[in-house]
């Protein structure tokens, strides 16, 4: 569960540490933040991060790694990739 890693204020009192509370996290975080089908600037995956925590580039950082978001050679878009196990499979590729 999550829910604990967030303040009242709906802001995330720190990234885990531990790799699996941090993989629950950016789970939940490309799931209600990011929809499936739209492409993100950079600059508004910073901004939707942002509202969050304020280290924004870290997380963005793990959201790639991690395969949750995947981004384009150039670095212009970023999408919401669908995880193991849900409708569509997992797509890691980008273009």
């Amino acid at each position: 569960m999550t829910a604990d890693l967030f303040a009242a204020d709906g802001r995330l009192k720190a990234i885990p540490r531990r790799p699996a509370r941090r993989e629950a996290l950016l789970a939940h975080l490309a799931e209600s933040l990011f929809a499936p089908a739209r492409s993100y600037t950079e600059r508004e995956v910073n901004e939707a991060l942002l509202t969050v925590h304020e280290d924004f580039p870290a997380l963005r950082r793990y959201l790639v790694v991690g395969g949750h978001l995947t981004r384009t050679k150039d670095g212009a878009a970023y999408h919401r990739q669908q995880q193991p196990g849900s409708p569509g499979g997992a797509t890691r590729s980008v273009a």
